[in-house]
Formats: C-alpha cells, sequence, structure tokens
C-alpha cells in the first residue's frame, strides 16, 4: 500500500505543471488581446462614429495626459468643432420633481431685519477669515448688512445650532467644491461651526487644492476644494490662477472626482469663471497641443456636462448628498450694476436683476433636470439679488497695488460678487 501511494506523487506533480503552464500562455494571450484593442483604439482616435466607452478608454489609454497647470500653452488654437465628451449620456430624471421634498420653497421669501439673533458669530472672532470678505476689519462702517435674515413666505427656517449641526456631521466629510464663492460658502460654514471646538481639537491645512479643516472629537471634517471649472484646467492652482488664456480638458472630470468621491455630503458651484471670454479646450487623446477655442457658455456647458455624467454614474442619493448652488448677480439698471455705497437690499418681492443671464440659467436647468433627486438645487439667484448692500466693494484687501487714478473713482474697482461676512451666506 505504501508503495502505491508513492507512485501517484510523480503524476500529482506533472498534472501540477501542467495547469501552470496552461495558466502561464493564458495570460500570455490576454495581454496579446489588450496591447491588439489599444492599438486599435489610437487608430479610432479621431473617428467620433465608434469611439469606446468612458470606463474602456480610460482603462486602455497608454497613458494619462500630462496634467494641465499654470504653465500649460496650446500649440495651436482652432475654432470648436463641436464635438462632445464621448462618455455623456442623457440619463432619465428618477423623479417628478429634482431636490428636495419639502413642501415649503425655502428660495422664495424676503430678508427681514433681526438685530437679536444676527449677526451669527463675531468676523474678528473667526481665525479663518479670508481679507477678502472682512469687510468690517477694513473700513465698513455702514454694519447693516449683518442683521438681515431670510425669511421664507411660508415657512420659517429652524435657528442655527452650533451643536446639533456638529452632531449631524458626526463621522463625515463635508466638501465645498467650486470657486471663490463656494470657498466664501465653506469660510461661513466654517466661522459658523468653529467656536465650539477647542482649539487642541481641531486643525486646518491650508493653500493647497483641497484645504480641509477637521473637528477631532466629531471626527467630521469641513473641506473645500478648488476646482473653478469642474473639470481639469490649468487654472487648478488655489493660488496662482489668475491667467490670460484658460485651457481645461472638457472630458477630464477624474481629477477632481479622485478628491470629490469619498466625502459624504458635497456642495457644487460653477459660474464666475465662465464670464471671462472664451477658453480652451485641450482634449484629452490630443496629442499635438492643438486646442479649441468655444465661448464661456459653450465651454460651461461641456463641463456641467462632464460633471452631471460623473454624478449620475456614482451618487447613490441613499449614501450621499449633493447640492447645487446656483448664480447670484447683479442688480438694478439705475446703478449700473454697481454696488458701491449701496447699505440696504432691494425691497421689492417681485424684483428680477437685470443682469441675470437667462441662457446660462436655462443651460443649468437642462444640465440638472437629468439627474432627477442625485442633486438637490440651491437656488440662490434672487435671494442673493436683493442684496446689493451685502458685497465687499471697495472694503477687502486689494493684492494689486491701485493707482490715484483708480482710486479716485471707487465703482472702477469694486468688488460687488463676493459677499461680506457675517453676511449672507450664512
Amino acid at each position: 500500500r505504501c508503495q502505491k501511494k508513492r507512485n501517484h506523487f510523480p503524476i500529482i506533480a506533472l498534472v501540477f505543471f501542467l495547469l501552470i503552464v496552461a495558466s502561464i500562455f493564458y495570460n500570455e494571450l490576454s495581454i496579446q488581446q489588450i496591447q491588439e484593442t489599444e492599438s486599435k483604439d489610437d487608430h479610432k482616435g479621431t473617428d467620433h462614429d465608434h469611439q469606446p466607452s468612458a470606463s474602456l478608454n480610460r482603462t486602455l489609454r497608454k497613458g494619462p495626459p500630462v496634467i494641465l497647470d499654470r504653465f500649460s500653452t496650446c500649440k495651436s488654437t482652432v475654432k470648436y468643432s463641436g464635438r462632445k465628451p464621448r462618455w455623456v449620456v442623457d440619463t432619465p430624471e428618477i423623479d417628478g420633481r429634482r431636490g428636495s421634498v419639502e413642501q415649503c420653497d425655502v428660495f422664495s421669501g424676503k430678508w427681514v431685519i433681526d438685530n437679536t439673533s444676527y449677526p451669527l458669530y463675531n468676523g474678528s472672532g473667526c481665525p479663518y477669515m479670508s481679507d477678502q470678505l472682512a469687510c468690517q476689519k477694513h473700513g465698513r462702517l455702514d454694519l447693516g448688512y449683518q442683521y438681515w435674515r431670510w425669511q421664507p413666505n411660508n415657512c420659517n427656517l429652524k435657528r442655527w445650532n452650533v451643536t446639533e449641526m456638529w452632531e449631524k456631521l458626526r463621522g463625515k466629510r463635508l466638501m465645498f467644491v467650486g470657486d471663490s464663492l463656494n470657498r466664501g460658502q465653506w469660510i461661513s460654514m466654517l466661522c459658523l461651526l468653529q467656536s465650539v471646538i477647542p482649539v487642541e481639537k481641531k486643525s486646518i491645512t491650508l493653500n493647497a487644492p483641497l484645504t480641509i479643516f477637521r473637528a477631532e472629537e466629531y471626527n467630521a471634517t469641513v473641506e473645500f476644494l478648488w476646482a473653478p471649472l469642474l473639470v481639469e484646467s490649468n487654472s487648478d492652482d488655489p493660488v496662482n490662477h489668475r491667467l490670460d488664456a484658460r485651457i481645461m480638458r472638457p472630458d477630464s472630470v477624474l481629477k477632481h472626482a479622485s478628491q470629490w468621491e469619498h466625502a459624504d455630503i458635497l456642495v457644487f458651484n460653477s459660474y464666475l469663471w465662465w464670464r471671462q471670454g472664451p477658453v480652451k479646450l485641450l482634449w484629452s487623446n490630443e496629442k499635438n497641443g492643438v486646442c479649441e477655442e468655444i465661448d464661456g457658455l459653450g465651454g460651461m456647458e461641456l463641463a456641467m456636462e462632464a460633471w452631471a455624467n460623473w454624478i449620475s454614474s456614482n451618487v447613490d442619493p441613499m449614501k450621499k448628498q449633493v447640492f447645487f448652488v446656483t448664480m447670484g448677480r447683479e442688480w438694478e439698471p439705475g446703478n449700473e450694476g454697481n454696488c458701491y455705497d449701496e447699505k440696504t437690499p432691494i425691497e421689492d418681492e417681485g424684483y428680477w436683476g437685470s443682469g441675470s443671464d437667462l441662457p446660462t440659467m436655462r443651460m443649468v436647468d437642462k444640465v440638472l433636470s437629468r439627474l432627477g433627486s442625485k442633486v438637490s438645487v440651491l437656488n440662490i439667484t434672487q435671494l442673493s439679488e436683493y442684496r446689493k448692500d451685502g458685497h465687499p466693494s471697495i472694503y477687502r484687501k486689494f493684492w494689486e497695488t491701485l493707482s490715484p487714478e483708480v482710486l479716485a473713482k471707487p465703482t472702477s474697482y469694486s468688488d460687488c460678487t463676493h459677499w461680506c461676512l457675517p453676511g449672507v451666506p450664512d
């Protein structure tokens, strides 16, 4: 019996050896098939009718395109050809109503004076205040803008409770994504939240594309990701982004998405940077550095579609909350859209600002309508347009030196885009 058992060992070893050899041949064949597919994909790079899906394209691409930064340039520029990102698809609306299921429209109402509850914090007592938004610090004496509270027509907003908010954020990541307007919203949230966190229990990372405030005892973070165009661009440096020519990759949202995909609550915005003239498009598979040029609205639509495609494919509303903040803009034809020396809000509840960009609003609504309940819309356009008094105007830090001629005309350098804090964003 022992002799028979010993005779089986060479047979088992041979079978095992044959299995290993077969496995090696199978893997070699698979690698060869992938390489052949890559070669075919390279030849089809300009064939818009036979392009692979996004996930397949990302898998088979031989290497990622060079990251755009402020030193990136276009070797040449041609007119936009009408090309669309290959993976943008229309998704059906998930439910009949987008966003909040509240019966009361919290965005329809008026501003009322409330000098009992407001301001909700002292600006000088917030260590994260930006010099761009600290209007009182930079000489603004009329402080009435701090005492207005938004009052919806048919319901009441719950009174702010900082500890209750921290309990809602316990164990979560809240992230604001976008441009300097959303950064102001993030700073507002920090100033509202930070006072109850002991100094030794909070920390912050600064001057990075992703800035993170951490509250240890709640295991929570409140973060801001600088992504003014939503997609990858040469303006993604949070400090050095004032460039003569803006270049973006309309088919590349993954750089930023890799940062925001793990957040539990996301608040997006995009608008301001699309109003600064044409933008250049550098597609991910462009090998010769040739850019296409498109107007701001067209560029924003391409970026919004890329963002919406990611939301549609990656967001489970039961696990992740996503908000999109609409634009706020100018007001009243009589003052030529300038906020200098404005001290009170517009009181006409039916007012609709002359500066409202209706084509942009229609485009954003079209894109958001495809996402159903995956995105809640924070429609702040009208309520913010009432607040012509709430902007920094001349009461902010200016990084450039202003000439005497410019200083003599305050309306020429008034900041009528951002908001004083404490103020409207709170």
